[in-house]
């Protein structure tokens, strides 16, 4: 696990050569190339769009796919391993990496001809092409069966309108997958549109206080013609983008982990050094009782995840599985960044420290890919059998 992370379990000695080496990959790549920049990245509010290119080198863009789509044949507990480090880093690199390999790549790759897949994965894999993921939209986002995005059939091709709202990479992407509904039957389909296509724009949504070193957009389609070769042509139903989010939030739950993980380093770090009333705040009961419930809620969170990773290797890890995974990691996530600020004290605020930056990421990653509370009422359902969404 990373320095200063707990390995209460001795998980290590279960991870391969391959896994740790990717793990230690990320890792130098974050205390390389994102943790000198981010911080001014975040408070100027813009994505690093330089580190494109370096992210895409390392393999870290659709690494689970095969090497014959530019992808490098990873397991899923190294992918996520690979996570785990890119959102210690930044909460933004890692929605990034995420988006494009899980949210854009994974689609074209399940439910893509293999002309699409050769036209457009192996550029993807190389960052030439960045893309973006729309589905979510102003009127349906816990409710994606509700959106009001058309796609109409004419001819060899497919008139598509509508919205699309909070699209990370949106303003940056070459290409979004987009769901919409066949206005004939009221079927989800999928497309791929590129940028460039008539009646197809993607404004930057300004003003956020989270996420700011991540690029956020709306896509706004007027009647965008789509050649029908640029529908995904297994993609049918709500099944085809909620698979894609199954994938995304596994991603994720790794992802926060390594956040939680981030903000528990720096906090016993600063405790142990930061002295007063002639001792180490660390020695203080109440300074302990926060670091020893954070490392054990995340050393639970390893098990959780590691267990999750060798399931899903397997074929075996459910959507529920899943949604238990991004509702635990998140809800770490967000509480390890509130009390490693509160052990920080004054100098928790500032932006030589992670964890408010941290933080204030954690409110929007909470909510993205399917609410706590959605996530909860999936789980009450699994368990009690009844309904809660009704």
């Amino acid at each position: 696990m990373p320095v200063g992370a707990p390995d209460f379990f001795e998980l290590d000695n279960q991870l391969s050569a391959v896994e740790k080496g990717v793990r230690s990959a990320a890792r130098s790549f974050v205390e390389k190339e994102v943790n000198p920049i981010i911080s001014d990245c975040y408070i100027e509010g813009k994505f690093p769009t330089d580190l494109i290119p370096k992210i895409a080198a390392k393999g870290f863009l659709g690494p689970t796919l095969p090497k014959k789509y530019g992808g490098m044949d990873l397991n899923h507990v190294a992918y996520g391993l690979m996570l785990h480090e890119l959102e210690a880093g930044d909460s933004g690199i890692r929605s990034f990496v995420s988006v494009q390999g899980a949210l854009c790549m994974y689609p074209i790759y399940r439910y893509g001809s293999e002309e699409q897949k050769m036209r457009w994965l192996p550029k993807m894999a190389k960052g030439e092409l960045v893309g973006c993921f729309g589905l979510t939209e102003p009127n349906a986002g816990s409710d994606p069966g509700g959106m009001s995005t058309t796609a109409t059939k004419k001819g060899d091709s497919w008139e598509i309108t509508g919205r699309k709202m909070w699209i990370t990479n949106g303003s940056i992407a070459d290409l979004a997958v987009v769901w919409a509904k066949d206005s004939s039957s009221g079927e989800i389909l999928g497309f791929v549109v590129e940028k460039g296509m008539p009646g197809f724009s993607a404004p930057e949504i300004e003003g956020k206080l989270s996420l700011r070193a991540s690029r956020t957009s709306e896509l706004v389609l007027d009647k965008v013609n789509v050649p029908d070769s640029n529908r995904l042509p297994e993609a049918k139903g709500l099944s085809g983008p909620l698979s894609c989010l199954n994938q995304a939030r596994f991603g994720i739950a790794w992802g926060t982990l390594g956040l939680a993980t981030d903000c528990y380093a720096e906090a016993l770090k600063y405790s142990q050094e930061r002295v007063q009333f002639n001792k180490p705040i660390a020695q203080f009961q109440l300074t302990q009782k926060k670091l020893v419930e954070l490392h054990t809620d995340i050393s639970l969170g390893q098990i959780m995840m590691l267990q999750f990773g060798r399931m899903k290797e397997k074929d075996s890890l459910r959507h529920q599985h899943v949604s238990m995974a991004k509702m635990f990691c998140c809800e770490l996530g967000l509480r390890a960044a509130r009390v490693a600020r509160s052990i920080l004290g004054g100098s928790g605020i500032l932006a030589d420290f992670h964890c408010m930056r941290h933080s204030q990421n954690m409110e929007s990653v909470f909510t993205y890919e399917g609410t706590h509370e959605v996530h909860e009422l999936i789980l009450g359902r699994e368990i009690t059998g009844l309904d809660g969404f009704y």
